[in-house]
């Protein structure tokens, strides 16, 4: 197997749930260690890595409490909750001996660094990760968009979109045994078939801006090393 990584800088998009393993919310350990060991491997190989991470294990395990709650409010504590889970994901890097760095877009200089475009890229040609936190720092943007525009602000050659599916089906593989992976796909054979890759400002982001997007399971062993390797893991959508 070649170990010639087909991308030099990657924008790797992890939701706040797949931080959760099986558990109803929250931070499983085990599940985060085990990812930062895939993020491990590709960063042993010398790819440059950035990191969006979303927050839903955490607000969305009290989102009752949202109910009612103005949409600007119910966001930033969005946006806090993913500044939690980068410092938890930097920790476990840490231990597993990554360099990390935490930028956040929301100004909490005593737990995170403010985001700023020209050292992030330092970092990233330093060989550290970066993982940036509290999205777009606005409210009414994912992080789904987050990761779009950190992406292109990175001049990174794709995102990297981790998922519990191991890529883009047909239709959904757990109730149809029968669906089928897309190897690849274009941006408008994706809006085409109404196949919800991601948030649709972000997916019209990367499709205007030309950076291809590869969905793939997080949960698979090596599946991170065989993306980055350019190996059929999961599934392209391209221009």
């Amino acid at each position: 197997m070649s170990q010639t990584p087909a991308y030099k800088r990657i924008l790797l998009k992890l939701s706040g749930e797949a931080l959760m393993g099986d558990d109803s919310y929250g931070i499983n350990r085990a599940t985060i260690e085990a990812i930062v060991g895939q993020v491990k491997e590709v960063v042993d190989l010398g790819v440059q890595v950035g990191v969006v991470i979303g927050g839903g294990n955490i607000f969305r395990g009290v989102s009752q409490a949202a109910s009612g709650m103005d949409r600007a409010t119910a966001d930033y504590m969005g946006m806090m909750a993913t500044v939690m889970n980068a410092l938890a994901l930097k920790d476990a890097m840490e231990n597993a001996g990554i360099i990390a760095r935490v930028q956040s877009a929301l100004t909490m200089q005593q737990v995170a660094e403010p985001y700023v475009r020209g050292k992030a890229i330092q970092y990233l040609e330093e060989g550290k990760v970066v993982i940036f936190a509290a999205g777009t720092g606005n409210p009414f943007f994912t992080t789904d968009t987050a990761a779009a525009l950190r992406g292109m602000e990175m001049n990174v050659d794709i995102m990297l979109k981790a998922t519990k599916v191991d890529g883009v089906y047909t239709d959904d593989p757990k109730k149809n045994p029968e669906a089928v992976r897309y190897q690849t796909l274009t941006f408008d054979e994706a809006i085409g078939r109404n196949l919800k890759v991601m948030d649709a400002t972000a997916f019209a982001l990367c499709r205007d801006q030309g950076l291809n997007i590869k969905v793939f399971s997080i949960f698979k062993q090596g599946a991170l090393t065989r993306v980055v390797l350019g190996e059929d893991e999961g599934t392209l959508v391209h221009c």
